[in-house]
């Protein structure tokens, strides 16, 4: 690739800045999925084992006002130590006196873990003067915060511009793995998209459309398609504003030019969404004013199966139903086995988003099963669909 990497960096007696995306989930104070700190712990030790100062920024939830203790980074320290086994101090800033004084108080080969960037609003609105104070910290800059390289943040796009910038180990297998949907796909090509709002996965579905060979649709997006077909569905949550666009995409699917988007044909409905609600399975023609989706049916996963089982390239984003709630993960499970067949017949499998891998942990089912596995969610999203992202272009040598 053509990006400056960790292979070609000096890190030797360096204070190393390493933006990441952890973002975790959090109960009372202490972390329930580790997964994202897990999968930067190459980077981590590539940078320590060189003889390095490790200054960790990422931000945690949306503060709205300034610090908020609820979205504080300090429960992170207990899970870098444990993963790392090495000194972990903690800034109760990311800039200033604070950050500065943790960072003069540590040595090579341990790790500074600074405060939420989000506690400052600078943040998010790239101010330059921010992102100078955060390269003040260190010497050398490392980007594997692929969740949140979409965003023109002033730690993703101010400081890289201001210090040696490298791409961390974790940014550059997604992007190498990410590149290959975008360039050379085994064909027949397959996007599995879901979620709440339609207008997000508009550019991606856009662009399978014309580049892949079919699209299967869950969740709310589902339901805006559905109701593109000219069938009523419900009290369910869909984007009534969408579906024009919806109806636009179907007439471009049936071009035999574009890829097949295939619309559910059954659902499993039911009054609200628990464990104790009585549930049925009707056509997408039968859908009551009161009834509401919440899971698609088994004729519709028979006819997903089969395109699974006939694709070379799949890449999915986002659980089919409401899988939080056991009773209306069925077709999601069905999807998560085939797609794992698939891969092990040598389909090149590619899945993604917080709620694809907190579904997989949920229920067991195990993210070695696919050929890779993508931390971010909007921003894999993006990036398949063709958008160019200017934190990466930082890194380009």
């Amino acid at each position: 690739m053509s990006y400056r990497t960790l292979a070609s960096a000096d890190l030797t007696g360096k204070r190393v800045l390493l933006r990441a995306g952890f973002d975790l989930p959090m109960s009372d104070g202490i972390v329930t999925d580790s997964t994202r700190v897990e999968a930067l712990v190459p980077t981590m030790k590539h940078i320590l084992d060189a003889g390095a100062l490790l200054i960790i920024m990422a931000h945690q939830g949306r503060p709205k006002d300034g610090p908020e203790p609820k979205f504080s980074q300090n429960p992170i320290v207990p899970v870098l130590k444990k993963l790392l086994g090495v000194t972990v101090h903690f800034a109760e800033d990311c800039i200033g006196e604070k950050a500065e004084q943790a960072v003069s108080a540590a040595k090579a080969g341990e790790v500074v873990l600074l405060e939420n960037l989000r506690f400052h609003p600078e943040e998010k609105k790239n101010a330059p003067e921010f992102a100078e104070k955060l390269a003040s910290l260190a010497d050398v800059y490392v980007n594997d915060a692929f969740t949140n390289c979409h965003r023109a943040h002033a730690s993703m796009v101010g400081v890289p511009k201001l210090l040696p910038a490298y791409m961390g180990l974790s940014l550059e297998e997604e992007v190498k793995h990410l590149s290959i949907v975008l360039e050379s796909p085994a064909r027949p090509l397959t996007l599995i998209v879901s979620g709440s709002k339609m207008e997000t996965k508009v550019p991606v579905i856009e662009r399978f459309l014309d580049r892949g060979d079919a699209i299967l649709v869950g969740g709310c997006i589902a339901n805006t398609f559905i109701a593109a077909r000219g069938h009523t569905v419900g009290s369910s949550k869909y984007d009534p504003a969408e579906v024009p666009k919806a109806e636009e995409m179907l007439r471009t699917s049936d071009n035999e030019n574009n890829a097949t988007i295939v619309v559910p044909e059954d659902v499993l409905v039911a009054q609200k969404p628990d464990e104790t609600a009585e549930t049925s399975i009707v056509s997408v023609e039968n859908i009551s004013e009161t009834s509401s989706i919440f899971d698609l049916g088994p004729k519709t996963v028979d006819a997903y199966i089969d395109v699974i089982h006939e694709s070379k390239t799949i890449v999915w984003n986002g659980p089919l139903g409401v899988y939080e709630v056991a009773q209306f993960s069925t077709a999601t499970k069905r999807l998560a086995e085939a797609i794992s067949k698939a891969t092990e017949a040598g389909a090149t499998s590619i899945l993604g988003g917080g709620d694809t891998i907190d579904f997989h942990l949920k229920y067991g089912f195990p993210l070695s099963a696919y050929t890779f596995v993508s931390m971010g969610g909007g921003a894999m999203l993006e990036f398949i669909s063709g958008k160019t992202f200017e934190s990466l272009e930082l890194l380009r040598k």
